[in-house]
C-alpha cells in the first residue's frame, strides 16, 4: 500500500496569498471526505460472511476476492433512495467543514455519476437513475461550500485492461493504454467539465503509473479547472500538495502544503459492524494537532447503501462544529505551532501575534506551564464561548506560568488565548511538565548503534497505524532525549515497546540516577513501568535508553514518558 500511494516526497507548491487557487484548502483547514459507492451496498458482507477491513476493497484478495462477474450485478440492487444532497452538505457546513470531496470513481470502476465513458455507473446500471454528484455540486454551490472529486486513476478492477490485483479476472495489464484512453482520461474530462467550479481533484494510488499518463490528467484539470488543486497522490510529484499516509497524524511540523486524511470510525466505506466511532474530543484533538503541525485535516464519512449518514457520525460532527463556532481562530487560517510539536497538556496554533493554546488535559492544580516561550505576553485569557476570563501570567526559571481556574473552560477542549508583544519566538526543546504526563516519542530521540525509522501497519485490512521505532539494538545502542526540567523531584518512568519474551531496559540520566528493570513484552506496543527517577535541580538533562538484555533484533522502542510523583 505504501508503494501504491506513490512518492510521498512531493514538492509542494505554495500559491500566492491573494490567489483563488486552493484558497479553501489553504485557509479552511477542515474538510469532509465521502467514501460512497457500489461498495456501500455490500456493507462488508458477501454470501453471509462479514469481511473486516475497508469495504471499497471487497474485490481484493485480502477481502472477498470477488470477480467482476460476482461484483458488478450488485448494481441492480443499489438504490440509495434516502440520499439527500442538501442534508449532507448542510451537515458538513454545520460541522465547520469548508469543502467536500466525494468518490466519483473508486478502484471498483463504478462511476457515481452519469458517465458517457462507461455504462457501469449509478445512472445507467442501477434503479436509482439519478446523478448524485450533480446534486451534491448544486447543493454545495447554494450553501457556499467547496466541492471536489476523488478519482482512482491507476486502478480499475472491473474495466478490461485496468490495473488489477485480482488475478481471477486475468486482465492484461500491458493493455493499460486502452483503459486510459477510453475510460480514465474521458472521465477526468467529465468530472472537471460538467459540475461547475471544483476545489480539487483527489487522485489516488498512482503505483507505477507512467509519468506521461499523469501529466495528461493534470493538464485536463489545469485546462478545465484552473483554480483547482491536484492531490499529491496523482504521482510523480505532479500534485499541488502532499497527502500523508491514510489515518496518519504527524508528531512534528511538516513543511509545505499538505493534508491528513482520516476516518471517523475504522474504515472509509460503510461497514455494517463498524461502530468504533471517534468521539468529538478525539476528532478535535486530531484536527487541532494536524493544523498545529501545519496541515489540513480531511475527515471521512461513509453513507450506507441507501444513502444515509450514520447518526453517530452526524452527532459527532455536529458537536465538533459547535466547538468550532466558539473558537474559530484556533483552526481557520491558523498557522503551525512555533514549538513544532505537541506539549504535554495539548497543542498550539498561531495567527499573527496570537497563540491559541488547545488544552486537551486540563490541570487540576490551578496552573498551566508553558516551556520555551521567549516573547513577552501582552494579554492572556481563557475563552469560554461568549465570555473570557483574564489570566495572570509570570515566568519561573524560563518557563511561562499561567494561573488558571480549577475547572476547564470547555467540556471538549479548552482554549487559552495569548496575545504576544511581537512574533512568537520559542525554544522548541522537549520539556518535562511538572504536573502532568509527559510523553516523548522515539521520533524526537537521537540514536546511536541502532536503527530508527517510521513504519506503518494494518490492524484490520486498510486500518492503518503509524509509529517511529528504534530497533535492531546492539550492546552499545542508545536512544537519547534532551529535555528541560522545571521542578526537581521524583518521576515515574515508563517505556512503550514491542518485542518477544522478557526484556531488561536501562534509563540513564547523564550525571545522575539510572533506572533499570526487567519487564515482559508483547508483539504490540504497550507501556510498561520502569521505576522512579529523581531530578535534583531544574535544568537540561540527557536521558538515554538502552536494551540491556533480550532479543535485540526484534525489540522495538516507540516512546518514553514521565509522570510526577506527588507526596
Amino acid at each position: 500500500m505504501d508503494k501504491m500511494w506513490g512518492d510521498k516526497a512531493v514538492t509542494t507548491k505554495k500559491s500566492q496569498a491573494d490567489s483563488d487557487k486552493g484558497k479553501r484548502f489553504r485557509e479552511g483547514k477542515y474538510a469532509m471526505f465521502i467514501h460512497w459507492g457500489l461498495f456501500s451496498q455490500f456493507a462488508n458482507k458477501w454470501n453471509g460472511k462479514t469481511y473486516y477491513g475497508i469495504g471499497e476493497w471487497m474485490m481484493d484478495k485480502n477481502m472477498a476476492n470477488l470477480t467482476t462477474a460476482e461484483y458488478a450485478p450488485i448494481a441492480k440492487e443499489f438504490n440509495p433512495v434516502d440520499f439527500n444532497a442538501k442534508a449532507i452538505v448542510q451537515l458538513a457546513k454545520n460541522a465547520g467543514m469548508k469543502y467536500i470531496i466525494v468518490t466519483a470513481k473508486h478502484h471498483d470502476g463504478f462511476a457515481m455519476y452519469d458517465s458517457k465513458a462507461s455504462d457501469f455507473n449509478i445512472v445507467k446500471a442501477t434503479p436509482f437513475k439519478r446523478d448524485p454528484m450533480k446534486e451534491l455540486a448544486k447543493a454545495c454551490a447554494e450553501a457556499g461550500m467547496g466541492f471536489g472529486f476523488y478519482y482512482s486513476h491507476n486502478q480499475d478492477w472491473t474495466t478490461p485492461y485496468g490495473t488489477v490485483f485480482n488475478t481471477k479476472d486475468n486482465l492484461d495489464p500491458k493493455s493499460f493504454e486502452s483503459y486510459f484512453r477510453h475510460k480514465c482520461l474521458p472521465q477526468v474530462e467529465e468530472i472537471t467539465s460538467n459540475y461547475g467550479p471544483i476545489e480539487l481533484v483527489w487522485f489516488d494510488t498512482p503505483g507505477d503509473m507512467k509519468k506521461e499518463y499523469i501529466e495528461e490528467l493534470v493538464a485536463v484539470v489545469r485546462k478545465n479547472q484552473p483554480n483547482a488543486f491536484v492531490s499529491g497522490r496523482a504521482g510523480h510529484g505532479l500534485g499541488d500538495y502532499n497527502t500523508l499516509g491514510d489515518m496518519e497524524i504527524p508528531l512534528s511540523n511538516v513543511d509545505g502544503l499538505w493534508e491528513a486524511v482520516d476516518v471517523s470510525n475504522d474504515a472509509w466505506g460503510y461497514a455494517w459492524y463498524d461502530n468504533n466511532w471517534k468521539d468529538p474530543k478525539e476528532i478535535l484533538r486530531r484536527l487541532i494537532s494536524t493544523v498545529a503541525r501545519g496541515g489540513t485535516y480531511m475527515l471521512n464519512i461513509g453513507p450506507d447503501g441507501r444513502g444515509n449518514v450514520p447518526h453517530q457520525q452526524q452527532k459527532t460532527l455536529l458537536a465538533v462544529g459547535e466547538w468550532l463556532k466558539r473558537y474559530p481562530d484556533a483552526i481557520y487560517q491558523a498557522e503551525a505551532s512555533p514549538w513544532k510539536h505537541a506539549l504535554p497538556w495539548g497543542d498550539i496554533t498561531k495567527k499573527k501575534n496570537k497563540l491559541s493554546l488547545s488544552v486537551y488535559n486540563w490541570p487540576n492544580t490551578g496552573k498551566l506551564y508553558i516551556p520555551g516561550l521567549q516573547t513577552a505576553i501582552k494579554t492572556s485569557r481563557l475563552l469560554t464561548g461568549k465570555n473570557t476570563i483574564p489570566l495572570k501570567h509570570y515566568t519561573e526559571q524560563g518557563w511561562t506560568v499561567l494561573d488558571i481556574p480549577f475547572a476547564p473552560g470547555d467540556p471538549l477542549v479548552s482554549i487559552i488565548e495569548l496575545e504576544l508583544s511581537g512574533e512568537a519566538r520559542v525554544d522548541p526543546s522537549l520539556a518535562l511538565d511538572p504536573q502532568g504526563v509527559s510523553t516523548f516519542a522515539a521520533e524526537f530521540a537521537e540514536t546511536s548503534a541502532v536503527k530508527k525509522f517510521r513504519k506503518g501497519w494494518m490492524e484490520k485490512f486498510g486500518e492503518w497505524k503509524h509509529v517511529t521505532q528504534v530497533t535492531e539494538w546492539t550492546d552499545q545502542g542508545t536512544a537519547t532525549w534532551t529535555i528541560n526540567v522545571l521542578k526537581p523531584g521524583y518521576y515515574q518512568t515508563e517505556l512503550e515497546y514491542s518485542g518477544e519474551g522478557r526484556l531488561v531496559w536501562r534509563i540513564d540520566q547523564k550525571g545522575g540516577q539510572a533506572v533499570q528493570n526487567q519487564q515482559n513484552s508483547s508483539n504490540i506496543y504497550t507501556w510498561q513501568p520502569m521505576g522512579w527517577m529523581y531530578f535534583a535541580k531544574p535544568g537540561t538533562y540527557e536521558i538515554a535508553v538502552s536494551l540491556v538484555e533480550g532479543k535485540q533484533k526484534s525489540t522495538s522502542l516507540s516512546g518514553l514518558r514521565f509522570s510526577p510523583i506527588r507526596f
